[in-house]
């Protein structure tokens, strides 16, 4: 929902990268088989919440992988007990500039991750979500940006943030439906991973003691296609989705959300988590009545 240390919709902007001098910080790489690249967010301390760095290796790993002629397919999951529980709001985007450049303006910082997400639908090559355990707000948008998306039938998928504000990336009404996206909009309660299944959300769900199998035979399966194939049939889906609104939906929805900032409610949450009442206490007086979510600085 928002930036990080009260710079919500912040102005800045950078070419800026982030990346230790022997390769990423918090983001593994490995290659489990043939055509296969593997991304693992590494911040299983803050539920791999999604700050400027570990946004801008998972866009660099990702790109690198889609120049890489021996990548066929890659997948991107979280270390530790979730996928991500949002974006960083509890300080670690400290020191940190954007990932790449967005144009400035009052809603700066919604476009510019719905531009993040959105550079994964535009790669080549295909990218899978592997989900486990929460993958909340900006985690269910890193997902939403997938190709495909394999979850653990007990993930919890969803928004919570809509307690207080509007989301970034408003793809509830394109993936789960109007009436299902309405409710999650209205409630910031999660979906199981099965029901993601259901409503169109998630492409599968298994047990999470499955999970990683299953999601890397699907993969090898996938890395058996040409790569000049393989692209033209990824392009055919994201294109009749491009045709009946979905970019030009997500990209108006960002003004919506910037909105948002501008309200009582939003302001009033963000006057309580300055001073003495640390992010915490304020999620936990968000989230506490819906008896929901462990409280976190993410979001």
């Amino acid at each position: 929902m928002s930036d990080n240390d009260g710079n919500h919709y912040s102005q800045q902007d950078s070419n800026t990268t982030h990346y230790g001098e022997n390769g990423y910080d918090v983001l593994l790489i490995d290659e489990p088989a043939e055509g296969v690249r593997r991304l693992t967010l590494n911040r299983p301390e803050k539920r791999n919440a999604l700050n400027h760095q570990l946004r801008g290796e998972v866009l660099h790993a990702l790109q690198c992988g889609d120049a890489d002629d021996s990548v066929r397919v890659m997948i991107v999951r979280g270390a530790g007990t979730c996928f991500s529980a949002g974006y960083d709001l509890g300080g670690g985007n400290s020191g940190l500039s954007y990932p790449f450049h967005t144009a400035g303006g009052d809603s700066q910082w919604p476009r510019h991750v719905v531009e993040s997400w959105m550079r994964i639908w535009d790669l080549q090559k295909p990218v899978i979500a592997q989900v486990h355990g929460y993958c909340l707000a900006g985690g269910s948008e890193l997902a939403t940006g997938c190709d495909l998306v394999y979850v653990a039938d007990d993930a919890q998928i969803g928004y919570p943030a809509v307690r207080f504000g509007v989301p970034d990336m408003q793809f509830h009404p394109w993936l789960v439906g109007m009436r299902k996206g309405m409710e999650m909009l209205l409630t910031g309660d999660s979906i199981s991973g099965t029901e993601a299944v259901g409503y169109g959300w998630a492409t599968g769900a298994f047990p999470e003691s499955e999970l990683e199998d299953r999601v890397l035979a699907q993969a090898q399966r996938i890395a058996t296609i040409p790569m000049d194939i393989l692209a033209l049939n990824k392009r055919a889906v994201h294109r009749q989705m491009e045709a009946m609104g979905l970019r030009d939906g997500l990209r108006q929805g960002t003004e919506i959300c910037t909105l948002a900032t501008h309200q009582p409610t939003f302001k009033a949450f963000l006057k309580a988590t300055e001073g003495g009442t640390k992010l915490t206490d304020a999620l936990q007086s968000r989230d506490g009545q819906f008896g929901d979510y462990r409280t976190s600085e993410d979001e």
